[in-house]
């Protein structure tokens, strides 16, 4: 059974490897929006990079409206898919709360 000392040692050292396993904290995000890079772009830059890194680069094909078989693709960091899930987010809660505010026409 393994002493405190020893507890603490493994304990401190755990803490610490994750600073030590991403290399790649000085990373800078891309220098212009995804969107427009080829796949080979972002691969490229997406190398050795670990897919949860906040500057990493995810593409989406999204159904284009009015068109069974055309999509887009969009691509964003994982920073920006993060901020634009949250705006969504807002957005909903907005549009919820007005509609629980508006008056209702009882003149039916």
């Amino acid at each position: 059974m393994p002493n405190f000392t020893t507890t603490v040692a493994i304990l401190m050292a755990v803490a610490s490897a994750p600073a030590a396993a991403d290399a790649y904290t000085d990373r800078k995000p891309p220098d212009r929006p995804a969107s427009t890079m080829t796949n080979a772009e972002i691969k490229a830059f997406n190398q050795g990079m670990a897919s949860t890194h906040p500057y990493y680069i995810k593409c989406r094909k999204i159904e284009e409206i009015g068109s069974w078989v055309k999509k887009a693709r969009v691509c964003h960091t994982n920073e920006e898919w993060k901020q634009l899930w949250a705006q969504g987010n807002q957005d909903a809660r907005d549009t919820a709360e007005a509609m629980t505010r508006a008056p209702v026409n009882h003149s039916n």
